[in-house]
């Protein structure tokens, strides 16, 4: 006599009386490597034989792939379990999230979408910097704030909502302005570093500091109905000054403040800058280390460029002239901790 059961998505017709471990045997799949969910509840190794298999059950099956150790708890395999069954990231891969540290520099409009998408991934350790405060301006773009949190330091309420999605991740706040006394000493304990500021002195400043310090940068900016990314990896492709070697006078380029931004921009293109993240950190996937992507939302399209690296670059060329930190003068309404 046979019995109906969905397996994976799929339905399947088997044999009555099987137990789990029975029919992952059936299935050929090994419970060494295997974790199982019984309809809603994940199933220990070493209580398989003891579930019985019912009509209409549904059994879902993960597996670690590429070998090595895991400290995943049964919580977080079960959380992350659609990473897990990616075939290019397996186990293997969400091990290296769990252990990896990012920082987030600026927790507004791109700062928002990378924070939540880096949370829910599982990323140990997560840093933001922020000295601003929650303004209802805000709220149109930076969706990690409510109108309740007007007027809170933007790293409380940011660590708040992440804490609340994923209490698996340690998130650190900086309630402080980047500087170049500061800025070394911030980033030092992370592996990889992500641009959501508004500003230029900031912006230089901050691949400045991780090129001497050889720390991949993420870097996006956006702007009314546009926005751009690339992916700085020091000693291998083209640092942002190759790109744009000076900031550009003061007023040639109008603010977000100033232009405006389409709120949805910075849900895009953060939200690529996470996926940027999240390959570098696994290693699957080509980053985009000299290209740069260009976003245009009227007509909702992409161009990529090619950009190189700069042998006369004034930070990683051959003959660098910056060699210490300095800072650009801000001026007007960016004074604040810039966060697009």
């Amino acid at each position: 006599m046979s019995i109906k059961i969905t397996v994976n998505g799929e339905e399947k017709e088997i044999k009555q009386g099987l137990n789990l471990a029975e029919l992952l045997a059936e299935l050929e799949v090994d419970p060494e490597v295997t974790v199982a969910k019984l309809n809603d509840s994940m199933v220990p190794q070493g209580e398989l034989a003891e579930r019985d298999v019912e009509s209409g059950d549904n059994i879902e099956y993960i597996f670690f792939m590429g070998g090595g150790a895991f400290d995943l708890t049964e919580e977080e395999i079960e959380r992350y379990s659609r990473h897990i069954i990616l075939k290019d990231l397996g186990g293997t891969g969400q091990q290296k999230i769990k252990d990896a540290k990012v920082l987030v520099v600026g927790a507004g409009g791109l700062g928002s979408p990378v924070a939540f998408y880096l949370a829910a991934a599982g990323v140990g350790i997560l840093g933001l910097v922020d000295s601003d405060h929650v303004d209802l301006t805000n709220l149109q773009r930076q969706i990690l704030h409510t109108t309740e949190d007007t007027g809170r330091p933007k790293v409380d309420s940011a660590r708040e909502k992440l804490e609340a999605m994923n209490p698996n991740v340690e998130v650190k706040t900086y309630n402080q302005y980047l500087n170049k006394d500061n800025v070394k000493a911030i980033i030092a304990d992370y592996d990889i570093i992500v641009d959501g500021v508004d500003n230029f002195p900031t912006r230089y400043l901050l691949n400045d500091a991780c090129v001497m310090a050889g720390k991949p940068l993420v870097e996006a900016g956006i702007l009314q109905f546009s926005g751009q990314l690339t992916t700085i990896m020091p000693g291998e492709g083209p640092c942002y000054r190759c790109i744009f070697a000076e900031p550009p006078k003061e007023g040639a380029i109008p603010s977000c403040q100033e232009a405006g931004v389409l709120g949805a921009i910075a849900g895009t293109i953060g939200t690529l800058q996470a996926t940027e993240v999240l390959k570098l950190i696994t290693g699957i996937g080509r980053p985009l280390v000299g290209r740069m992507l260009v976003y245009d939302a009227k007509d909702l399209s992409f161009r990529e460029v090619e950009v190189k690296k700069s042998d006369k670059c004034d930070v990683c060329g051959d003959n660098p002239v910056i060699t210490e930190l300095m800072e650009y003068e801000l001026s007007c309404n960016l004074h604040q901790q810039a966060e697009a």
